[in-house]
């Protein structure tokens, strides 16, 4: 793994120090588990669905030797999903709404698979992609990894992401500015083998101790950036759009030159994952653990692009099983025997119990999730029926029944994404029969529609009033550590984050002040100032405000700012006021906080 440290803190990290207790006599063999989640990657990003346009060896190879759960789900973004599959809980009762302004920060005191597994010994490491707070008490070092490798925000090149990765636009995930245990560190490669070599260092230096890997490869999200060599085998593919086998879809979607050009790119980016998937199994080989490793592989969301999605309707962002149903591969042979596949609704929130379940730990939280494990085992033919998942998202808080699925043993009811309609506009399916949601059944079977309809509102109702969902999740404006603090633009809120991207985006964090004392600030204000005005500071009641001439500078500096030990809002801003054309707020690309000695 290659990677030259930007600035170093001669601070141990406490995380990697943790005493960990000796496994119990009857404690269940702990067998070495690793988390594979791909960004993006829909059900149909795969040769082994069906996909005859995609190179993907490895990950079909594992798909034919594992355990395949055939209707597995997640929610319909990033940021939910993960807190779900870290928790064993819905995400909104994690306090994750959102992908960004604000929404993506997990409450601290939910306990992680990383953290329930070290209560049985276990070493942890995530690599990847995290996008569940960047600041502490909420980074992974935080949560239960001892080793963690990641890129800040929401993703590469985003306005939250470090600005020397988002000022280099197309460029951003060769070389990137990463994260190593809290430190910024410049990492030499393509970011889906840096994170590989992160992984596969990992398992090499170990030992005999049982091992949690996460890896949470950011491709092939946005923006699709891919090295020379993967794109070379699709460069020039040819889509047949007109006779590609989409087998069911209600709706065919034309694809423009533009989204044939965005397959090519993200299956070259799949194809490279494939390749590093095989490079980490190799690995696990040649250290002689392969036999006693569980490896699982997931995705957290459908298809951003127009592209084959093995006939489910709808992508990225749906509640349509375009959307929030992916491949679920669990390979572990020496527990789980010959593979096969396992029908029966299973879900992002199951996998940490059954982690549990199989590891012998006892999770301190009242799940929504539970295990399957007797369906990976044989126990039984398939997952355990008789459930009701729930799943909802808009930018910002549930809102009605827009965008919202509930999904039972044979029915699932959505409510559409169209604000124009009235918020009983459902759509009902019976997926046994019709797993590409091509017949609505909600006039023919009324009495599903209302039952089920009642079933959400109970829940959206119980998810409204979870307390991690009712507070604020504040930026401690401190690190154990001692570093310096960044407040980035993925968790400042407001009604003009949706400028995240724009000079004239501007928000609030809420930070927490963790003893009394002075402070200095940093703000960056990447593109410059746009002319004469006021340059603003606001801490809770502290203020300060200077009139900046200057439209060249950069980096502005508010020091010694003294303030008392609590929770504020802070808002930092600069009003132009000339020239005519320049007028109005803009909003700095990051904050960095020091605390004084």
């Amino acid at each position: 793994m290659k990677y030259l440290i930007f600035f170093v803190v001669p601070t141990l990290l406490l995380a990697g120090f943790t005493l960990r207790p000796e496994p119990k006599a009857d404690t269940p063999e702990r067998p070495n588990i690793i988390l594979i989640l791909t960004d993006d990657q829909g059900h149909g990003d795969l040769g082994y669905h069906g996909n005859p346009l995609i190179h993907t060896p490895v990950l079909d190879s594992l798909a034919r030797h594992s355990v395949r759960l055939t209707e597995f789900y997640v929610s319909p973004v990033c940021a939910p999903t993960r807190a779900s599959l870290m928790t064993g809980r819905y995400g909104l009762r994690t306090g994750v709404y959102d992908t960004y302004a604000g929404g993506a920060t997990m409450a601290a005191e939910e306990q992680t698979i990383a953290e329930l597994l070290k209560t049985a010994g276990y070493r942890t490491g995530v690599f990847g992609k995290w996008h569940l707070g960047d600041n502490y008490p909420y980074r992974p070092n935080d949560q239960g990894f001892d080793e963690a490798l990641v890129h800040a925000a929401g993703g590469l090149e985003q306005p939250g992401d470090r600005y020397e990765n988002f000022s280099r636009k197309g460029q951003s995930y060769f070389n990137p500015l990463l994260e190593h245990n809290g430190k910024v560190v410049q990492a030499e490669g393509y970011c889906s083998d840096v994170f590989t070599d992160a992984a596969i260092d990992f398992v090499q230096t170990g030992g005999d101790q049982p091992f949690f890997l996460y890896l949470a490869f950011n491709a092939p999200h946005t923006p699709l950036e891919v090295p020379e060599e993967a794109y070379e085998r699709y460069r020039d593919m040819p889509y047949p759009f007109d006779t590609f086998a989409i087998q069911g879809s209600n709706e065919f979607e034309r694809m423009k030159p533009k989204d044939i050009e965005a397959a090519r790119k993200v299956y070259a980016m799949v194809s490279n994952i494939d390749e590093n998937v095989g490079r980490l199994r190799q690995a696990l080989k040649s250290a002689g653990v392969a036999d006693n490793t569980l490896l699982i592989f997931l995705t957290d969301n459908g298809p951003q692009h127009i592209r084959y999605k093995s006939g489910f309707y709808g992508r990225k962002g749906s509640v349509y099983e375009g959307g929030i149903r992916v491949p679920s591969f669990w390979h572990f042979p020496k527990k789980f025997g010959n593979p096969r596949d396992v029908p029966g609704i299973a879900a992002h929130i199951d996998v940490l119990p059954t982690l549990a379940e199989l590891t012998g730990t006892t999770p301190e939280a009242t799940l929504d999730g539970r295990s399957f494990l007797p369906a990976l085992t044989a126990k039984v033919a398939a997952v355990a029926g008789g459930r009701t998942l729930f799943f909802q998202w808009q930018r910002g808080y549930p809102r009605g029944f827009h965008n919202m699925a509930v999904r039972t043993d044979s029915f699932k009811l959505v409510g559409k994404y169209r604000f124009e309609k009235a918020p009983d506009d459902f759509e009902l399916f019976d997926l046994r029969t019709d797993p590409f949601e091509t017949k609505d059944l909600s006039e023919q079977y009324p009495e599903v529609v209302q039952q089920l309809s009642e079933r959400f509102l109970d829940w959206q109702a119980e998810m409204k009033v979870a307390p991690a969902l009712l507070r604020d999740h504040p930026v401690a404006l401190h690190t154990p550590e001692g570093y310096p603090v960044r407040l980035n633009r993925n968790d400042w809120k407001g009604p003009a984050t949706k400028l995240w991207d724009s000079p004239m985006g501007h928000g609030y964090w809420t930070v927490e002040v963790p003893e009394s004392g002075s402070y200095d600030f940093e703000l960056f204000f990447h593109e410059g100032l746009p002319g004469h005005g006021s340059l603003n500071l606001k801490v809770g009641t502290e203020q300060r405000e200077v009139i900046v001439r200057d439209s060249i500078t950069q980096r502005f500096s508010f020091d010694d700012l003294l303030l008392r030990a609590g929770q504020y809002r802070l808002d930092a801003w600069f009003h132009c006021f000339w020239p005519e054309g320049a007028k109005g707020t803009y909003g700095p690309y990051d904050v960095m906080v020091k605390q004084k000695d």
